[in-house]
């Protein structure tokens, strides 16, 4: 019952109409080589640097990928259209959401800089044959199996990976760093999700940003901050004031460029995009910011 109060609605797109450029080609044409990396006992250290101030041109493709016979998951990949290697962030859709419902957000990333790769889920995704709330339980399997396919076929660098989702898919990317914690991971982004599984937040220490609207009906306010109270980590917490379960017009022009700024640093080691990212989250008073980040 807990996970089927993850319902998601769809992203109000029409009113924003993403700068993405179809490619259908391979990402390789585009000067992401191929690369691969098995998963490790230890993590690996976030690098120091500056993220690139390009506001690069966006590409898309779509992959084909299966964990089995039985779970199809195909896999859209935003990605900068230039050379890499450019850090990895997998995207977890809400319950009958799509990796498309998440466009405008997700190529906001692509364009900064960032490889976005989000699967269709087999049983929770829009569409489903067979629509099974309890299948988010697998998810977080077929989230790590995704990763390392979008690593083998892509140059994203396997140094550099993260995590997001929003709402059921909150709930996948909490389990990635609990029960089913992926190593790889050295960030993460929770958008209105709340924790469910097991063993929450297990493994190597690893920075997280939580997202949720004050009055959002569907996961409570007071869910997501348990799941952010549970965290032994660095940490942040973004409180849109007036926001429900999806952020739109100012206010997800804040958490575009808040996750933005926590994403840069986090994977790039940018210090003035930590510096930026308090101002950027109280920018036009929307949202106020809990910030327990190094």
């Amino acid at each position: 019952m807990a996970l089927a109060g993850c319902t998601s609605q769809r992203a109000d797109q029409a009113s924003r109409t993403p700068n993405v450029a179809t490619n259908p080609t391979s990402l390789a044409s585009s000067g992401l080589a191929t690369q691969g990396q098995e998963a490790t006992a230890t993590p690996p250290t976030r690098p120091a640097g500056r993220a690139p101030t390009t506001r690069f041109a966006v590409g898309t493709r779509r992959l084909a990928l299966k964990r089995g016979a039985d779970r199809p998951l195909p896999t859209t990949v935003w990605f900068p259209k230039s050379d890499g290697p450019f850090p990895l962030i997998h995207f977890s859709h809400g319950l009958s959401a799509s990796p498309s419902s998440y466009s405008d957000l997700l190529s906001s990333w692509a364009r900064a800089g960032f490889v976005v790769a989000a699967p269709a889920y087999p049983h929770t995704s829009a569409g489903a044959r067979e629509f099974n709330v309890i299948d988010v339980l697998n998810q977080p399997a077929d989230a790590s199996y995704v990763i390392t396919q979008v690593l083998t076929e892509t140059a994203a660098d396997p140094q550099r990976v993260a995590a997001a989702g929003h709402s059921a898919g909150g709930v996948t990317t909490i389990g990635m760093f609990s029960s089913s914690r992926d190593e790889r991971l050295v960030a993460g982004v929770v958008l209105a999700g709340r924790q469910v599984l097991g063993s929450p937040f297990s493994g190597a220490a690893a920075p997280l940003l939580f997202v949720h609207g004050r009055r959002d009906q569907v996961v409570g306010y007071g869910e997501g901050r348990a799941a952010y109270n549970a965290v032994p980590w660095p940490k942040a917490f973004l409180s849109v004031t007036q926001g429900g379960h999806i952020a739109t017009g100012a206010a997800f022009d804040v958490v575009s460029t808040t996750t933005t700024d926590f994403w840069r640093w986090s994977l790039y080691g940018d210090t003035a995009a930590r510096e930026r990212l308090g101002p950027d989250a109280r920018r036009g008073g929307v949202a106020t910011l809990d910030d327990e980040l190094p």
